[in-house]
């Protein structure tokens, strides 16, 4: 640039047709990323989402204190209102918005899947891209708008996570239904959920062969997938890829409830209690619909989907492609879906917007649906391909039967499937808040006795010193207890001692003979002192520490609060658990068998999972290699010659620069002198990781400076502290 024309270039830049003067991309966009260049860098993000800066409430904001003065009889009347005071900008089908209130809330509650416990209406999390945006979402942002006025009006004394489960309840109350209850307590984030795998695709709704192993067989679809499609929450509604076929279609809803923990009762009673009420939309071209949210532009100010066809709204909304309501009352909570299905044949036809649809051969006038905007004018009822799956797949179809014959026993089966819907990834009931929450104890709730809180710790500790047992075996034990939290769905943890119950102790990465082993000298101390099982093995883990750290040259104190309790065969649901097995463990540096994904990625997913961050996680790390509890003993990691003292010698000897490292085999690595090259150690990826990435290089020099060494010590008990508490909801 000529200097001396600066001024006018710089102004020439800005102008329309110029050069804009800001940075592209990463720094101010959703655009390209720093570490596009290097696309099989390991991606810490996932350890670093939902930081406190996002949270605009700040570090000082308790949610559940705010719900203490949250007026719930007038939040639930306003909700009721809301049902029937239909706006113009968004008229309510047969002027009752319960239909809609019910797909925003089940379309939150239903993106659960039960093999990482993600996903769900936990979060609020359909505020956010992807999911505000996916095509089975399609006008729900209208939805959640309806539902501002009363957000606003309630402020902080209602997430907005809590309020779109909420307001789906209500609606099945406002149109006849006895619910089963509620409960308050979830959190909103304030920003999308980056650790949630949707599938590989990259389209909406590319054909569901991308996903499976053989389509005609459901089982073999990706872990931890459980929905059909790209964009889908469920099954595509028009038959397997679009091509209807009811007995097909029955297969993947099977798979696919299951992966979302329902069995065929309960889904029966889901797809028959959705479909009781309300209807689809597909009167027009879903071909000339404007952008999704996040992609509309500023004007649009969030809302999607626009509608350009007549007035766009009412009869001319177009959502799902499908066309038309399911009973002859879509607003009233009756048997009429199961009466609508069995009552008629049903052929194949095209909606307005092309889409496969179920309608009757023959049917009486008076039992069509009316007009959504003219009481006048009656039309088709309609079924979906899932919904003709429940008439003829022969288990359903026995279920439904019993249902239709029964309709208090479907209402009350339906009540209760639409509480676990809502309510699965609260995790125990001691996280339940507010006036309707169920008495009941429930087995998916995982129940879990309280325990003795009373007791002398010390001398339990002093009991459990005398066996001989080593720090190796008490502090593994006390792990492979508690690494099995997801504070996904809030599942698993030390708590309940589980462990010790089928199916967790015969899993492989327990490693079942050493657990029974420890076990037998740690239960008949708990019977002794008459405490849990559960407190005595996180008891053990924390004087395993304390040991460790004494031999290093520390004296320090694990902190310990007694109080978990013991769950029994009978409060323990077996195959529900099947999912929480671990396949790897990088604290403990193994991993079942090879897979696509790497043993340092999966180490990253575990990580998420209880909720710890990237320091957590390496001092963690550093700290179990040292004092030898490593899968099965082996010595991969091991960077000491002082095994069983918790020393930072891990990183000492992983940053010292007199090392040379060669790979041994795919996943071994040797770790050799490098004047003379004699074998030190060895290693595997999930020990060179923190070497090798940037990020976690940066936290492992922290911990092998000479001024670190009881920095290492101190926060490496406060990480295990973490840990071995994550699921003790009633100390929050």
């Amino acid at each position: 640039m000529d200097p001396k024309n600066s001024k006018d270039n710089s102004i020439s830049e800005m102008g329309s047709g110029g050069k804009c003067p800001f940075l592209h991309g990463g720094n101010t966009s959703t655009g390209a990323s720093v570490m596009d260049w290097w696309p099989n860098a390991l991606n810490l993000d996932i350890l670093h989402q939902h930081d406190t800066k996002t949270n605009p409430l700040g570090n000082d904001f308790d949610y559940r204190e705010a719900l203490k003065n949250l007026d719930v009889a007038a939040l639930k009347k306003d909700l009721h209102d809301l049902m029937t005071d239909s706006q113009d900008w968004w008229p309510a089908d047969w002027g009752h918005y319960g239909g809609l209130m019910i797909r925003m809330a089940w379309h939150a509650a239903g993106s659960y899947r039960i093999a990482d416990g993600r996903g769900g209406g936990g979060t609020g999390n359909q505020r956010f891209a992807p999911l505000n945006s996916w095509p089975d979402n399609v006008s729900l942002d209208k939805a959640r708008r309806l539902l501002w006025p009363i957000k606003k009006k309630y402020g902080n004394k209602v997430s907005w996570a809590d309020l779109i489960i909420l307001a789906g309840t209500i609606a099945y109350e406002s149109m006849g239904l006895k619910t089963f209850g509620f409960s308050f307590g979830r959190e909103d984030i304030w920003h999308p959920e980056k650790d949630v795998y949707w599938g590989a695709e990259k389209e909406w709704l590319a054909p569901s062969d991308e996903r499976y192993g053989d389509v005609d067989h459901p089982e073999t679809m990706e872990n931890p997938l459980a929905a059909v499609q790209m964009g889908l929450i469920y099954v595509n509604p028009e038959g397997v890829n679009g091509k209807p076929d009811p007995l097909k279609t029955a297969a993947q809803v099977r798979e696919t409830f299951a992966r979302m923990a329902m069995n065929d009762e309960e889904t029966v009673a889901l797809t028959a209690g959705g479909h009781t009420v309300g209807k689809t939309h597909g009167n027009g071209d879903a071909g000339i619909l404007g952008p999704d949210p996040e992609a509309a532009p500023v004007e649009a100010q969030g809302l999607g989907w626009s509608n350009p066809h007549k007035s766009g709204v009412g009869r001319y909304t177009v959502t799902s492609g499908l066309e038309g309501a399911w009973t002859t009352h879509p607003t009233k909570w009756d048997g009429g879906f199961f009466e609508m299905l069995f009552n008629h044949e049903w052929e194949l036809r095209k909606s307005p917007a092309g889409a496969w649809q179920w309608e009757p051969v023959n049917i009486k006038e008076e039992d069509k649906p009316v007009d959504v905007e003219d009481a006048a004018i009656r039309h088709n009822p309609m079924m979906t391909d899932a919904d003709m799956a429940m008439k003829m797949d022969p288990v359903y179809r026995e279920i439904a039967i019993k249902f239709m014959e029964d309709q208090d026993y479907f209402s009350d089966t339906f009540a209760r499937a639409w509480f676990k819907l809502t309510h699965r990834d609260m995790g125990p009931k001691s996280n339940y808040f507010g006036p309707d929450v169920p008495q009941e104890d429930l087995i998916w709730q995982d129940p879990v006795p309280a325990g003795k809180r009373d007791y002398d710790a010390e001398a339990v500790k002093a009991k459990i010193g005398a066996t001989g047992l080593s720090t190796a075996d008490m502090v593994a034990t006390a792990w492979d207890s508690a690494r099995t939290f997801r504070g996904s769905d809030m599942r698993g943890g030390a708590n309940g001692a589980r462990i010790r119950l089928a199916p967790q102790k015969d899993w492989l990465g327990n490693e079942p003979k050493r657990l029974s082993r420890v076990l037998s000298v740690l239960e008949p101390i708990a019977a002794e002192f008459g405490i849990s099982v559960a407190d005595t093995i996180v008891l053990a883990g924390n004087l395993g520490i304390e040991q460790a750290a004494k031999e290093a040259g520390y004296s320090i104190t694990v902190p310990f609060t007694a109080g978990r309790g013991d769950a029994t065969e009978e409060m323990t649901d077996a195959d529900s658990f099947a999912p929480l097995e671990p396949l790897a463990d990088g604290y403990r540096n193994w991993i079942k068998k090879d897979y696509i994904v790497s043993p340092e990625e999966m180490m990253l997913d575990r990580t998420q999972l209880m909720g710890l961050t990237a320091p957590e996680m390496t001092v963690l790390v550093g700290g179990m290699r040292v004092m030898g509890t490593n899968y099965g003993g082996v010595k991969h990691g091991v960077f000491t010659d002082n095994e069983g003292a918790l020393t930072n010698d891990f990183f000492v000897n992983l940053t010292d620069m007199g090392n040379v490292w060669k790979p041994a085999s795919k996943e071994l690595y040797e770790i050799r002198d490098r004047k003379s090259g004699d074998l030190k150690w060895t290693a595997t990826r999930m020990d060179l990781v923190f070497g090798s990435n940037s990020i976690l290089r940066s936290y492992a020099e922290v911990y092998a400076q000479d001024d670190n060494k009881e920095k290492f010590v101190k926060d490496f008990v406060a990480a295990w502290s973490k840990v071995m508490d994550l699921d003790r909801f009633d100390l929050a």
